[in-house]
């Protein structure tokens, strides 16, 4: 499996958009169209914000990762943050998802970031699990309870 920017495989925009469009946006009733979700995934990039990475195996597209400026309106001071973390059901539970997460680090170091955020509204666990520090809870228009972590680089 290889880990790498969308942008250099642009022939997985509208894959990527897919998932993400029916996972994201069509659960969580956002009202974006599925056409602004393409053009948001035909325009990341590898060095500037927005940056989507995909987990390729023989072509096909097993799962997906953002790193947005910011994911919480309501807390801009927090930047930049993990997002729409996506395996396909298919291949979840061979650890995809923890080496998209991983290479999304890698990257956000890269840019001289020394922290990530990401918000989760049901996993939680998940990411504690996993070393994320919980920061807080708040509430938005959509949700009552979003839990935000960091994790933070030496």
């Amino acid at each position: 499996m290889n880990i790498d920017f969308l942008s250099n495989h642009p022939n997985n925009i509208k894959e990527v958009s897919e998932m993400i469009y029916k996972e994201f946006v069509v659960k969580t009733k956002s009202g974006m169209e599925y056409e602004d979700v393409v053009k948001h995934f035909s325009n990341t990039r590898d060095t500037i914000l927005p940056i989507t990475l995909v987990a390729l195996e023989n072509g096909e597209c097993l799962g997906t990762v953002s790193i947005f400026e910011n994911d919480l309106t309501i807390r801009a001071m927090y930047k930049p943050w993990l997002a729409s973390l996506y395996t396909k059901p298919a291949y979840r539970g061979r650890g995809i998802g923890q080496q998209l997460v991983a290479r999304t680090i890698d990257v956000v170091k890269e840019l001289g970031f020394k922290e990530l955020y990401l918000r989760t509204e049901h996993t939680s666990e998940y990411y504690r699990n996993r070393g994320w520090i919980y920061v807080e809870t708040v509430s938005d228009d959509k949700y009552e309870k979003i839990n935000v972590f960091k994790i933070k680089f030496i």
